[in-house]
């Protein structure tokens, strides 16, 4: 009878790690979107030129929170997720040097609007939440 308890034990643990969820930062689908609306952002809030489409990027975020619902995820998980320090200064971060590595200058709007119109013209998930004046 142990014998079958420990059997039992070990198939239920087995089955509960099978089905656990990655942490949302481990969601590409997920994290990179979150990256793409951040930068759209930075870009927009620092390029004149550029501005966003608020309902496009309201209607995308929404969908990014339907799609982690879908995938399991509880909207306490996503709040988490979305509002923690730790996660917010890695995207940041992140972010930080992918304006970089696109010739992004702090300080220069030009290099943004550069970008800016760079990724609207690449029609890149960048681009899309983002038009020209």
């Amino acid at each position: 009878m142990n014998k079958l308890v420990q059997i039992t034990t070990i198939a239920c643990v087995m089955a509960g790690a099978a089905t656990a969820k990655p942490n949302l930062r481990d969601v590409d689908a997920i994290d990179d979107a979150l990256l793409a609306v951040g930068l759209a952002d930075e870009i927009r809030k620092t390029c004149p030129e550029i501005s966003p489409r608020y309902l496009k990027a309201l209607r995308f975020v929404n969908g990014l929170r339907d799609k982690a619902r879908d995938m399991g995820y509880s909207d306490a998980e996503i709040d988490a997720y979305r509002k923690s320090p730790t996660e917010k200064a890695r995207l940041r971060k992140e972010g930080k040097a992918y304006l970089a590595a696109n010739g992004v200058v702090p300080d220069q709007p030009e290099t943004y609007c550069a970008l800016g119109r760079a990724e609207i013209e690449k029609s890149s998930l960048i681009g899309s939440l983002l038009r020209v004046n």
